[in-house]
């Protein structure tokens, strides 16, 4: 199967996912992780291991190759404490995928190409087989804002969206960027740029109503949409934004 679409695919599979099977139209999100850990091979086994607790469907190794450690339509453990628009405890209508990277605390980098081509292929064929909608495509740290930070404002989100496998908001970001001067100081404006965020599908961060941890939610609107910048700050740059993905 993998084969057909050029992508070279080990199987080592982890105990860690929940049965029974679920429904194919039950997969509505893709969501992207890095490992976060020094070594690939810890990463690896990590997600094998069943006192860790965790897993993902797929895994793209430095040098692009892929190791699907869950079937697609058992629950992998990958999420955790998320939710997406009405969506909650994401696990259940996602497929999980992690890519090789050390992360913000182990000296966070680039992805290589041969990463990104490998993805591009998956999603691709993940996509079509699963009808999954191009803005539901997302980074942890957009389904666990505050709790997670990957994959990062080094992922290549707006590249992904040229290719039709992610959202971007396609402004001119040469042009708005002088706007990332101006704080939002009214409440109007900043009421008008959470509702905004709620709307795109960002939901509460555990233990807050919505809109009080107001740095969290803007982190993470940032690692994926304004990447040049990641602030935590409300200027007019991010409610332009905002305004552009609705």
């Amino acid at each position: 199967m993998y084969r057909k679409i050029g992508l070279k695919m080990a199987t080592n599979y982890s105990p860690n996912f929940n049965l029974p099977k679920r429904l194919k139209k039950r997969i509505k999100f893709i969501i992207i992780h890095y490992t976060g850990m020094k070594k690939e091979s810890e990463a690896i086994q990590r997600l094998q291991e069943p006192k860790s607790k965790v897993s993902s469907h797929y895994l793209i190794r430095k040098n692009g190759d892929m190791v699907r450690l869950v079937p697609d339509l058992y629950e992998a453990w990958h999420a955790g404490v998320s939710s997406w628009k009405h969506f909650k405890s994401i696990n259940k209508n996602s497929i999980g995928i992690e890519i090789t990277n050390p992360g913000h605390q182990y000296g966070y980098r680039n992805f290589s190409s041969k990463q990104i081509f490998s993805l591009k292929k998956l999603l691709n064929f993940l996509i079509k087989k699963y009808r999954i909608k191009k803005n539901c495509i997302l980074g942890h740290s957009d389904i666990s804002p505050g709790r997670k930070k990957d994959p990062g404002e080094k992922f290549p989100w707006e590249m992904l969206a040229k290719n039709k496998l992610g959202q971007w908001h396609n402004l001119d970001q040469k042009k708005i960027k002088k706007f990332r001067k101006k704080n939002i100081l009214t409440n109007i404006e900043q009421k008008i740029f959470l509702k905004n965020l709620h709307k795109i599908g960002y939901n509460d961060v555990k233990g807050f109503k919505f809109g009080k941890n107001i740095k969290c939610l803007t982190t993470a609107f940032q690692r994926h949409f304004r990447q040049s910048l990641v602030n935590g700050k409300i200027d007019k740059e991010c409610l332009l934004i905002s305004k552009k993905l609705l």
